[in-house]
Parts: structure tokens; C-alpha cells; sequence
């Protein structure tokens, strides 16, 4: 089986060779090395950075966020307005953006208010035709959108008006999310007359710098430049990139031995270990930036003997984080104490460090019920994740810690698509887990992750835990822009997070990525997007 793998890989490798067209005035594809399969090729259903990642090369939003950082800008919108106290917003759509082409689909037209209504009611109606079809939107019900929206209105052909049932800081940051994408609901309307209407996921259809060829679960993502793209960034010429290939390789350092031998271009998250070797390595760069993010250990707190607080104390103290971090991370990382990483605006800088004491983890057992432990399952990452470089690694330290108050551990991991399902199916008692920011703005961590409405099945609150008092302070800070309240009800909410241990919070990292010297216009982001529009491949 590993001969076949190997062989395969080598296949493909050799043929973005081929591609990435080495001769003066032959096409240029970049190939990069990415770390997984996407759970979705359709935006409105991703829900892990690798997925968006994949989407982002085809889609545009409304609103975007400036690359590099977590300020907003005009998208596919070149404009809006705010009315009605923040209940109504109108946008202007740009003219003339043009939807890509495929083997079965020609647009006539260019975007308009038709595709904004297709692309969001889809997701907000449970009786539109698309709304099951291929799983669930999970993000936008985990944002609460489905009761935050009251309408969604086509004013004129190039206007489109939202209207929302209360004031929300967080909606129009939210728009520039992944799940924002806009479809053509052209497209959505002629595969729905050819019976075809899963093809919408399978050959998606966007406005983005790159147009959809093919993928190959395990193998690669590959598009094409789209030459009509409203924001043409690099006119075809030297340098220009005509090609884009994600070559999924989940092995850290056989991406990184992809990357030495030219196979790929760029890699994501080299591991700890490797990092000195690729800063000194004369032709590849290294690249980092801190992102927003955090790993930690979650408790399914409606499974026994989660249920009980004193369990998850003991858990939490007798995890040597210190040790994980210098140990797995490295310089990359620091220790988390909170579920929002230090460089949130909202962050509680007054909460205690993270405790590490075995003798008080065993009397916490002990009036539990547990003198002698007991036995439960601990779920691993499969592939290296920007927030967890080694996640086997990270479950075996956690699982000699608590050994030592008496939790026999089982580990337990599946591939990176079967993890995901069976940790937001609910089915794991402990489970390493993971998030990167996707908006910047607390309510992406403190809401999503740990709000009472995520906490049911499908749901990214992976803990099931629900706090009415936590739950309420965390809604009220999202219906107010006053920065200095909203800091005051998230600091309240870590608070409660704190002393109901939900998670076991281990680490925020600076995020590593590496080029060959050939790369230029690549910038890490500060919201784990892998952005490929106006990069050139240099001669």
C-alpha cells in the first residue's frame, strides 16, 4: 500500500513538474503543498481553513478582508449603507463581474442582485431547493444567521438589501467570511433542469481569480487563471501564474521534501523541528506571522464522566501544558490560558496561568468517585493543522500525564474528513481540536466555539457545553458596537469559561509557512487564508 502511495505521489509530482513550465514563455503553475482534503468544494459548506482555502482561489464575497490583516474593504460590493439602527444594509453591486465558464455552463450574464439572493437564501431558507442538498451550512447556523435575518430583498438588479431582526457588530465582518461566497444562481438554475444539481459543489462555479478544473481526494486541487477576472491583478507576461495545483500531502516533512526537490513551490506549516533547516537552506524562504488562533484539549461535557466540573479540573491540572508547548511547539509557541488568543482585543489578561498539579488532580478525583481512576477515549489529529503541528505527539504527553491520576487513555484518530464529522457528531469524550479566527473579531472564538446555539449536534461548540449566563453575556455583546462594553461581557464570559473548564486551552502559535526563492507576492494572513491572487513565480 505504501508503494502504490509513494508511486502515486510521485506521479503527480512529476506532472506539476511538467506543468510549472521551467522554459521562458511556457504557462506557469504554482503548486502548493497543502496539508489536507477540503470537506467541501462549496463555500457555503466549509467549515475547517483547509477547505477555505481551497474556496477562496474561486469565490468573492460582498465584503473582504484586506489581505495581511482583518480590515474590511469592497468586494463584489463596491458599496454599502447602514440604516434603520444597524438593523438594514444596502449594497451596491460592482458591474460587469463575470462568472466563470465550464464544459457544461456558459454564463450569459454577469453578476447581479439574482446571484447575492441565491448564494444567501440557500442557506437561510429550509424549503428552498438547495438548502439540503450535500449536507448542512453549518457555519451560517453556528453564526446564528438563520434568526438574526429577517430578509433578504432584491432592490433593483445591481442592489440588494438584508434586513436583520436586531442590531449585530459582528454581521458585516461575518460577510467577509468564507461562507459568503457568491454562486451563480444562473448555473444553480440549469443544473437544477438537468436534474444535476449536486455538480454545484462538485464543479463550482465563482467569480474568482482562479476558475475550478478538478479534484482528486488525496491528490490535488487544480484550477486555471480566470483571464476576465474583475480584478485582474497580473496581466499574462513574465512572471504571471496561469496554473494553480494544491497538492494535498498531510506529512509535514515529505511537503517539505517536495519543496526542496521543486515539486511544490510553497508548503504549509513545515514542522518545529525543520524550521532551522529551511532558514538556512539558500533556496527556500521562510515565512511566518502570528495568527489568531488556539489548540486545545476539548471535554464533552454531556458524556460521563465529563459531566462532572471536578473531572474536568482534575483533567485540567494534571496536563503539563509548559512541557507540550516547549516540547511540540517550540519558539513557535505560547502557552493558551483562554479560549481567545492574547492578540484579541477582548483578551483577559487577569485570569490565573493554567495550574499544573498532580496532587490536587487526585483529590478532585477522588471526591468524584474516581480514587482509582477510569477508563475513556482521547481523539488525535491526523494532519498538521496550523494551531497543532504533531497532534499524535500532543495526545501522547496528555496521555502519560493523566495516567498519573489514574485516566487510562485509549487514542483514537480517523482521516482528517471522518475526525471532523465524528468530533462535530459529538461522538468523542475527549477530542484535540483547533481554530483560526475567520473575521478577527471575538464572537468568532467565544460564540462559534462555546455558545449555547453551536452546542447542539453538528455544531462547533465540540464541548457541548451551554452556560445561560455565559451564553447571554456573549449574545449581548454581539448587539452593541461599543468596543469598550463588548470587551467588558467577553472578559465576564472567559471568566465563566474559566471556572466551568469546558476546554483544557494548550497553545497559540506563530504560523509557519515555507517558499522557494522563485515566490514573490505570497503574504501569510493573519486569518489562516492562503491567498494565490497576483502571486508570480519569478525565472
Amino acid at each position: 500500500m505504501k508503494r502504490f502511495l509513494h508511486a502515486r505521489a510521485a506521479l503527480f509530482a512529476a506532472l506539476s513538474v511538467l506543468l510549472a513550465g521551467t522554459l521562458p514563455g511556457q504557462a506557469r503553475t504554482l503548486v502548493y503543498c497543502s496539508e489536507g482534503n477540503p470537506e467541501s468544494l462549496d463555500p457555503g459548506r466549509v467549515t475547517t481553513t483547509t477547505a477555505m482555502n481551497v474556496t477562496w482561489q474561486m469565490f468573492n464575497n460582498l465584503v473582504e478582508f484586506v489581505p495581511g490583516t482583518t480590515d474590511l474593504r469592497p468586494a463584489l460590493a463596491e458599496s454599502w449603507q447602514i440604516s434603520d439602527g444597524g438593523r438594514t444594509y444596502d449594497f451596491t453591486l460592482r458591474a460587469d463581474v463575470r462568472f466563470h465558464a465550464n464544459a457544461r455552463f456558459v454564463p450569459s450574464r454577469p453578476l447581479n442582485a439574482d446571484d447575492v439572493l441565491f448564494s444567501f437564501r440557500r442557506q437561510w431558507q429550509p424549503d428552498h431547493p438547495y438548502h439540503r442538498l450535500g449536507g448542512t451550512f453549518a457555519y451560517f447556523r453556528d453564526l446564528g444567521l438563520p434568526g438574526l435575518i429577517e430578509g433578504i430583498e432584491r432592490l433593483d438588479e445591481r442592489r440588494v438589501r438584508f434586513r436583520l431582526k436586531e442590531p449585530d457588530a459582528t454581521f458585516l465582518p461575518n460577510l467577509a467570511q468564507a461562507f459568503g461566497g457568491i454562486l451563480s444562481a444562473e448555473y444553480a438554475e440549469q443544473l437544477a433542469a438537468r436534474g444535476a444539481q449536486e455538480e454545484l459543489a462538485r464543479a463550482p462555479v465563482g467569480t474568482g481569480p482562479f476558475r475550478f478544473v478538478d479534484y482528486r481526494p488525496d491528490l490535488a486541487v487544480q484550477y486555471r487563471r480566470f483571464p476576465e477576472y474583475w480584478r485582474e491583478t497580473a496581466a499574462a507576461g513574465s512572471g504571471s501564474v496561469e496554473g494553480l495545483v494544491f497538492s494535498i500531502t498531510p506529512n509535514a516533512a515529505v511537503r517539505l521534501t517536495k519543496l526542496k526537490a521543486g515539486e511544490c513551490h510553497l508548503m504549509a506549516f513545515p514542522g518545529t523541528a525543520d524550521l532551522e533547516a529551511v532558514r538556512t537552506d539558500p533556496n527556500l524562504a521562510l515565512l511566518s506571522a502570528e495568527e489568531l488562533n488556539v489548540a486545545y484539549l476539548a471535554l464533552n461535557t454531556t458524556r460521563p464522566p465529563m459531566t462532572d466540573l471536578r473531572v474536568r479540573r482534575a483533567v485540567s491540572l494534571a496536563i503539563d501544558r509548559r512541557a507540550i508547548v516547549e516540547s511540540v511547539y517550540g519558539p513557535a509557541g505560547t502557552i493558551a490560558r483562554n479560549p481567545l488568543p492574547p492578540g484579541s482585543w477582548a483578551f483577559h489578561g487577569g485570569l490565573p496561568q493554567p495550574g499544573f498539579d498532580g496532587e490536587a488532580a487526585r483529590r478532585l478525583m477522588a471526591e468524584a468517585g474516581f480514587p482509582d481512576g477510569f477508563e475513556t477515549d482521547l481523539w488525535f489529529l491526523p494532519v498538521s493543522r496550523p494551531y497543532n503541528p504533531d497532534g499524535r505527539r500532543v495526545a501522547d504527553m496528555i496521555r502519560a500525564d493523566l495516567a498519573r491520576i489514574g485516566i487510562r487513555v485509549r487514542l483514537t484518530t480517523r482521516g482528517w474528513n471522518e475526525y471532523r464529522a465524528a468530533l462535530y457528531g459529538g461522538e468523542p469524550t475527549m477530542m484535540l481540536y483547533g481554530w483560526t479566527s475567520d473575521n478577527g473579531d471575538p464572537d468568532n472564538f467565544m460564540n462559534v466555539l462555546l455558545g449555547c446555539r453551536p452546542a447542539a449536534p453538528g455544531g462547533a461548540n465540540l464541548a457541548r457545553w451551554c452556560d445561560p449566563r455565559y451564553d447571554a453575556a456573549v449574545q449581548e455583546a454581539r448587539r452593541t458596537d461599543d468596543r469598550d462594553t463588548r470587551t467588558r461581557l467577553y472578559r465576564e464570559a472567559q471568566t465563566l469559561f474559566h471556572e466551568a473548564s469546558p476546554w483544557v486551552p494548550l497553545a497559540h502559535t506563530v504560523v509557519h509557512m515555507a517558499a522557494r526563492r522563485g515566490v514573490a507576492g505570497f503574504r501569510m494572513d493573519p486569518l489562516g487564508r492562503h491567498l494565490f491572487e497576483g502571486v508570480t513565480l519569478k525565472e
